[in-house]
């Protein structure tokens, strides 16, 4: 959240000192703001540092959990498996599809429907953006799109995901069970729920006022919101599940393999 609120910060003095904080542009094209080249290394720096730095932990955890003797090959259907089960969010149903426990003893299925949400939204909006890298540099077509184009239609669907799943997870992580987890974790986890609703708000703020004199304003705010998510992204909790997906396709992996002393038959 300071990472965020600091970028946010500096951007807008930065638009501050060259006039463009409260200026309406035609169209509402950002590219007059800040241009594509300099949008497009600010992130790509970023998000290249979030890639290799996850990379590198997923790398690690793989060889550290291996077996010392020769690595375990690679099977299409064990790829296949672990991806149906990410794609499910399979194992947040408590193992016997009632889900888990929150405030009580009670099961729910609450907190893998939030998670749907917040997943699918993510991956919506990272459609979003990669369809609209296309439609730039394959079809020459340039932001803004309209609101009925592919791009904005995959970031609004998204980014209401992103309101909903978010919110839903706060709500149920400020009503757990103190027994239910870690206390030193909760203000980590909140943190990064409340960068993700931030990031999905100003977004949606940012698409509904662009032809608008708060253009700039918002732009500030949004891009260093996401900067901070990117920057923040190997050590915050959206971690977890990239390594859980490694976790599964290694457990989908394994259990192909042959098993000379029958465990687990019982």
């Amino acid at each position: 959240m300071a990472s965020g609120g600091a970028l946010a910060l500096f951007l807008c003095l930065t638009l501050l000192v060259m006039g463009n904080l409260f200026t309406a542009i035609p169209g509402g094209n950002f590219y007059g703001i800040f241009p594509h080249n300099t949008l497009a290394l600010m992130f790509g720096a970023v998000f290249g540092f979030a890639v290799l730095s996850l990379s590198i932990g997923v790398r690690r955890f793989w060889r550290n959990v291996s077996p010392a003797q020769s690595p375990l090959p690679l099977k299409v259907s064990a790829a296949l498996e672990a991806t149906a089960n990410v794609a499910q969010l399979k194992y947040l149903d408590g193992g016997h599809g009632e889900g888990c426990n929150n405030a009580d003893d009670a099961f729910t299925l609450w907190r893998r429907r939030f998670h749907h949400f917040t997943f699918y939204g993510f991956m919506l909006c990272f459609a979003a953006t990669g369809t609209a890298t296309l439609y730039h540099f394959l079809l020459d077509w340039s932001a803004p799109y309209p609101v009925f184009s592919l791009p904005v239609m995959l970031g609004i669907f998204g980014g209401v995901g992103l309101l909903i799943g978010p919110t839903g997870l706060l709500w149920m992580n400020l009503r757990r069970n103190p027994e239910q987890g870690d206390a030193q974790q909760k203000p980590m986890d909140r943190g990064f729920i409340a960068l993700l609703l931030l990031v999905s708000a100003s977004g949606l703020a940012l698409l509904a006022f662009r032809e608008s004199a708060a253009l700039g304003l918002l732009l500030a705010l949004h891009l260093g919101l996401v900067m901070a998510f990117f920057l923040t992204m190997p050590y915050s909790k959206f971690a977890h599940g990239i390594f859980r997906s490694a976790a599964l396709l290694k457990h989908a992996i394994e259990k192909r393999q042959p098993n000379p002393i029958n465990a687990g038959s019982d």
